[in-house]
């Protein structure tokens, strides 16, 4: 997906730090920063409430604005801005995570090998670009909203049209696709 104008636009004017554009920054993609502070904490079986929920999104917001921006300023613009701010919202909450404060009560949960390995090339936004583009549309879509957008199976299915009980083989077949695209890289 590409940065839409509108975006390009809104990142420029906080940039320049234009008045209220960081407010108009932070309504539109605080669900997104939620999200992905969920998914990082489903993704490491940490369970949060709404309270930590919102100290991590922060967090996360104050490492956009540290440096003056720095962060948002190396973004390349190759991707959307949701995609970019997705993989930088995910990896601040991981490493917040593996804080000694989230070391309490977990939820059980084993991760499969292959989603480990895909997982961590999400770090890398120009990979995940990559990787989906060894997929077909409605593959794309569905990791997307899986792994960049936290969203469940029946969310999922909502959005796409498909049933349910398909987005599990979807994502099986997606994740054999990716893995196929990593492998050559892990050997080398």
């Amino acid at each position: 997906m590409a940065l839409s104008d509108y975006d390009r636009d809104l990142l420029d004017r906080c940039l320049d730090r234009q008045a209220e554009a960081w407010e108009e920054f932070v309504d539109r993609f605080a669900g997104l920063l939620i999200r992905s502070v969920d998914h990082a904490a489903t993704s490491r079986g940490v369970r949060l409430d709404a309270s930590t929920r919102e100290d991590l999104a922060g967090e996360i917001l104050v490492a956009l604005i540290r440096d003056d921006f720095a962060v948002l300023r190396r973004f390349r613009r190759r991707a959307s801005l949701a995609t970019y701010l997705t993989v930088i919202a995910r990896r601040v909450a991981g490493r917040s995570l593996l804080s000694p404060r989230f070391r309490g009560p977990t939820v059980s949960r084993n991760l499969d090998p292959i989603d480990e390995k895909i997982r961590a090339r999400f770090d890398d936004v120009e990979q995940v670009g990559r990787l989906l583009g060894e997929l077909g549309d409605v593959e794309s879509r569905v990791v997307q909203a899986y792994y960049l957008h936290g969203r469940g199976y029946r969310e999922i299915a909502r959005e796409t049209g498909l049933s349910e009980n398909s987005i599990g083989p979807t994502l099986a077949r997606a994740r054999r696709k990716m893995l196929a695209a990593i492998e050559p890289q892990t050997h080398s």
